[in-house]
């Protein structure tokens, strides 16, 4: 849709993510990000924090399984997706919030390592592709990936960033 924020958001996981179904069988899962810009004041010649921003979160389906199973509280995060408003009514007042509608999430590895598996999801190991139509001439045949979890060693910086 057009008009909606999209956002980078980085920061860290308040609490382990609480994983959900609803009744169609959906997965959810919802979590909050905390963000602490960080400044450094050259009087003082040191880094000072601001005030720390709390985001609600939420991300769906097999991703929402895929967090569940990965993430923790503490994890240091980067997460994109969409700010979202909505209203309701709690003690006879109208009350606002806005949460990340997540598309994507992933630990930071800006001092830690990682390693990704892939999992299968709608009988493939790739991600989602858009469905090539047989009318089209510049459609290309997929490359089929073994069944089971690849395993990718990830990594990062050791030292300290430069700044």
């Amino acid at each position: 849709m057009s008009g909606e924020t999209v956002i980078t958001l980085i920061g860290n996981l308040t609490s382990d993510p609480e994983l959900r179904f609803t009744p169609s069988g959906a997965a959810v899962a919802n979590f909050t990000i905390a963000s602490t810009p960080r400044t450094f004041d050259k009087s003082a010649n040191e880094w000072r924090d601001g005030d720390t921003l709390f985001i609600r979160c939420a991300i769906w389906r097999a991703a929402a399984e895929n967090v569940a199973a990965s993430l923790t509280k503490g994890a240091r995060v980067i997460a994109q997706g969409r700010l979202k408003q909505r209203q309701f009514e709690k003690d006879g007042q109208q009350r606002t919030v806005i949460e990340l509608d997540v598309e994507d999430i992933g630990p930071s590895l800006l001092r830690a390592t990682a390693t990704a598996t892939v999992t299968k999801t709608n009988g493939t190991n790739a991600p989602h592709r858009p469905q090539q139509h047989a009318a089209d001439p510049w459609a290309t045949t997929p490359v089929q990936q073994p069944a089971q979890a690849q395993q990718r060693p990830v990594s990062n910086y050791r030292d300290e960033p430069p700044f």
